[in-house]
């Protein structure tokens, strides 16, 4: 250690009082009720990494099977599902969770907090991920694996051509996982805008910063999608409801539209957190400030807005029409527009410094080689009378992996190799990196750059094998040594990664030279982070201020010390990083893990058929989630009143606006999405579905919605006027009022559930009927939530726990009830009042 980190007394007093309260427990609990961002990102990395081995196992398989024509290494059944395996592996197991648990371990580093804003819910999501992912590994052992290919097109995926378990763990546990990365999609964008280093405003932000924070509101808005799709097609294939069967009024083409509603963002998911690798690497590298931040943050946002209007780039050959084959194709041309500013960024920044090819810089060069190439055959892909001609061949394949693949594993190992000295305070082997480099890469391009042809041959995708008269054979033979070529390259990766931790040479501080917070800690960081959090004035904070770690460690900046037994952040405005309040977070607790137990109970239920096992794990992960949430606020384990309070600035359960809030409002974002897409198939298959048979009067009681919605309507309001007055101190009456709201939440439910059963609905009979109960369950759920967390406020405010000196609560709650009451109009007007003022039906 040099003499500038060897702390003095007082700095070690400091340490051990910051790790008292923030460390992670010892023994078993360690493992499994740690909510540290450090741990949980690495262990969602580790496990990740252990999903990407699987799958690569698996295209090895593949790879092996087309190796030589005719051969029966596999059976077709065998090989169907070993393909759609991988690609959900590599999509679902692999790709967004690495990317995520490296966002995880270094964006509070990055911006100078000491962890993210929920950490239970990181806990939460992680448990989720590890169980999803075992759910779905676990229909392989059970011979029960899906075989409809990684996107489940229906009606292949459907129970009539798909009569097994296979489709139904692939349902389930991508939803299971789905879970885990909306938890980290919310758990980022709040972190990123609320808990920024003071005068962090958002043009001083890594660029890294701001790449996550794109990438994860498009995992809040893209991924809910997918989620309704899995819910409909588990709905069709166990209950019968006919969503994608024609004959019922549905459309398998609905499917496809949500399934790429989520599909196609989700490569722009996967790449913009590569890409911020390449934006924070390149700069450190060529010694200078990257060229164009301001170029680069526009496309960055750019990029994020127009992948949602490309998910119809997939579907060209369906049978849409023809003008929007146009506006789709020119979409998907303009997209690369964004794309081409940031590669010409980084051109420019190489071109204008000095660079040094490091071995991070090395994974960079193959980057932007291979990107660039599937960029071009993205462009290629975009002309429809092209695409008509290579779709589902092995061309698609190809530019698939070329994206993906080179846009997100060359980075994510430039990335590895970069950070890795942080993590373990040593250095990666030169030699053994840059062989795992060479084989990686040329392995890479001799597999998927001859698969370009291939398709062009003519070769269909997920074929399982071929006859020598057509001429794929040695083209097939020279992709598949190129595969094991690839597989070696990743092996020498691993051995250096394995061997590194012991044999590696001590990392010097800073080795890279970087300018991000991230290399002011020590090697490996505390669980804390930073001992005092800094102030941030410029976005080159280590380049401006050398000697800053010392400073951090030495407790010469904001909320040094743990005396109070809090673990505390500071909260910044979203725009100017001006500090607001103090935030207080919870602490490690095992209830994360026993609700994502509960959940995959209800998995594993309605994979075997017990609904109702299934019902109670559901109940069993509201009361764990709605007992997580009792620990707020005021209580004794958060942050009760009169216990060493901050005045200036104060604590965030003090104020009427603090990241709670902010949570719930992009918690419902995600909410809203889902929405959107249930009314978007509601008015798809009505306007679309040649069997759609819409009644000639609607069977829902008008007055009994109409009393519902009034109920509702009454009660947020009543709750509004509650919260506005509790912001100007009044709390006079505040339980009472919070439980007659309760009450009316009550009423609006009970209505609801009379207009239901007096419907007298055949869900299993015409798509119809079964979106109607779709969306009445949707707002019974969401009512009931409602109406709960009202009376357990009311609860909270005769207890002491809310009140005019606590009134954060109850605004939270305001918002749940606030959409609520929006999503029930839209919902009864879609589905109840415009039918009949259209006059549709028979």
């Amino acid at each position: 250690m040099s003499e500038t980190m060897r702390p003095s007394p007082e700095a070690e007093r400091l340490h051990r009082e910051m790790e008292a309260v923030w460390g992670n427990p010892r023994g078993w609990r360690g493992l499994f009720s740690v909510v540290n961002h450090s741990t949980l990102g690495l262990r969602f990395m580790a496990t990740g990494l252990v999903f990407f081995l699987l799958g690569g196992v698996l295209a090895m398989l593949v790879r092996t099977q087309l190796a030589l024509p005719d051969q029966a290494f596999m059976s077709p059944e065998i090989y169907a599902q070993v393909t759609t395996m991988h690609g959900t592996v590599m999509m679902f197991l692999f790709a967004i969770p690495m990317l995520e648990g490296l966002a995880i371990y270094l964006i509070p580093k990055m911006i100078g907090a000491r962890d993210l804003v929920c950490p239970r819910l990181t806990a939460f999501g992680y448990w989720c991920y590890l169980f999803g992912g075992i759910i779905l590994f676990a229909s392989l052992l059970l011979e029960m694996a899906p075989d409809s290919g990684w996107f489940m097109y229906t009606p292949l995926s459907s129970g009539e051509f798909s009569p097994g378990r296979g489709s139904d763990f692939w349902l389930l546990g991508i939803t299971f996982v789905e879970i885990s990365a909306l938890s980290a999609g919310v758990e980022l964008t709040v972190s990123i805008l609320r808990t920024r280093a003071p005068g962090m405003a958002l043009h001083r932000m890594p660029l890294f910063a701001w790449y996550i924070l794109a990438m994860a509101l498009m995992i809040v808005v893209g991924f809910p999608p997918l989620i309704l799709g899995s819910v409909l097609l588990e709905l069709e294939r166990a209950a019968g409801m006919p969503f994608f069967t024609v004959a019922g009024g549905g459309d398998p083409i609905l499917w496809q539209h949500l399934f790429w509603l989520f599909g196609h963002p989700e490569v722009y998911i996967i790449f913009l957190p590569a890409a911020g690798i390449v934006s924070t690497l390149i700069p450190v590298f060529a010694g200078r400030p990257i060229v164009g931040y301001g170029w680069v943050v526009a496309a960055i946002l750019i990029t994020g807005f127009i992948s949602f209007g490309l998910w119809v780039h997939h579907m060209f050959t369906v049978g849409i029409p023809q003008l929007a084959q146009a506006f789709f194709s020119a979409a998907s041309m303009l997209v690369a527009v964004p794309t081409a500013i940031q590669v010409f960024v980084w051109l420019a920044t190489l071109w204008l410094g000095k660079p040094r090819m490091s071995l991070p810089m090395l994974w960079v060069s193959g980057f932007l080689v291979i990107f660039v190439c599937g960029g071009l055959t993205g462009v290629m892909l975009a002309l429809v009378p092209f695409n008509w001609q290579v779709h589902d061949t092995h061309f698609v394949v190809a530019h698939l992996h070329y994206v993906l693949v080179g846009g997100m594993f060359f980075p994510l190992l430039a990335g590895v190799t970069y950070w890795l000295p942080l993590v373990t305070g040593r250095m990666p082997s030169e030699r053994l990196g840059r062989l795992g480099f060479w084989l990686t890469f040329l392995g890479f391009n001799l597999t998927f750059l001859i698969m370009h042809w291939t398709g062009l041959l003519g070769m269909p995708r997920r074929v399982y094998t071929y006859d020598s008269a057509m001429g794929w054979d040695l083209y097939n033979l020279i992709s598949s040594i190129g595969g094991f070529m690839m597989a070696a390259g990743v092996a020498v990766v691993l051995v250096d990664l394995l061997l590194h931790g012991r044999y590696g040479r001590s990392a010097p501080r800073n080795p890279w030279g970087a300018d991000t917070l991230e290399w002011s800690l020590a090697m490996p960081p505390a669980s804390y982070n930073f001992a005092s959090l800094p102030r941030v004035e410029g976005r080159h904070p280590l380049w401006e201020t050398p000697t800053l770690g010392d400073e951090i460690a030495r407790g010469e900046h904001a909320r040094p010390g743990a005396a109070h037994g809090r673990r505390e952040l500071l909260g910044s405005e979203a725009l100017t990083g001006r500090v607001r309040e103090v935030i207080h977070l919870p602490g490690n607790s095992l209830l994360p893990l026993y609700a994502a137990l509960c959940l995959a109970v209800v998995c594993v239920s309605l994979l075997a058929r017990l609904y109702p096992l299934a019902l109670l794990g559901l109940a069993g992960a509201g009361v764990l989630l709605l007992r997580w949430s009792w620990e707020n606020g005021g209580h004794r384990r958060a942050a009760p009143l009169g216990h060493d309070e901050p005045e200036a600035p104060p604590l965030h359960s003090r104020t009427a606006d603090g990241p709670g809030r902010w949570t719930m409002g992009v918690a419902l974002l995600a909410d809203g999405a889902f929405f959107l897409s249930l009314l978007f198939g509601w008015f798809y298959l009505w306007t679309v579905s040649p069997e759609w048979q819409m009644p000639s009067r609607s069977p829902l009681s008008l007055p009994l919605l109409l009393a519902s919605g009034a109920a509702l309507t009454l009660g947020t309001l009543w709750l509004e006027r509650r919260v506005a007055a509790l912001k100007r101190g009044r709390e006079a009456g505040l339980a009472l009022a919070l439980s007659a709201i309760a009450a009316l939440g009550g009423l609006h439910v009970a209505l609801l559930v009379m207009a239901l059963l007096g419907a007298g609905l055949a869900p299993t009979a015409t798509a119809h009927d079964a979106t109607l109960l779709v969306g009445l369950a949707y707002l019974l759920g969401h009512g009931g939530l409602a109406a709960v967390l009202a009376a357990l406020q009311a609860w909270r405010a005769g207890l002491g726990l809310v009140g005019a000196r606590l009134p954060f609560e109850p605004g939270v709650v305001a918002l749940l009830w606030r959409y609520q009451l929006g999503v029930y109009w839209i919902l009864a007007a879609a589905m109840a009042l415009l039918p009949r003022l259209t006059g549709a039906g028979p």
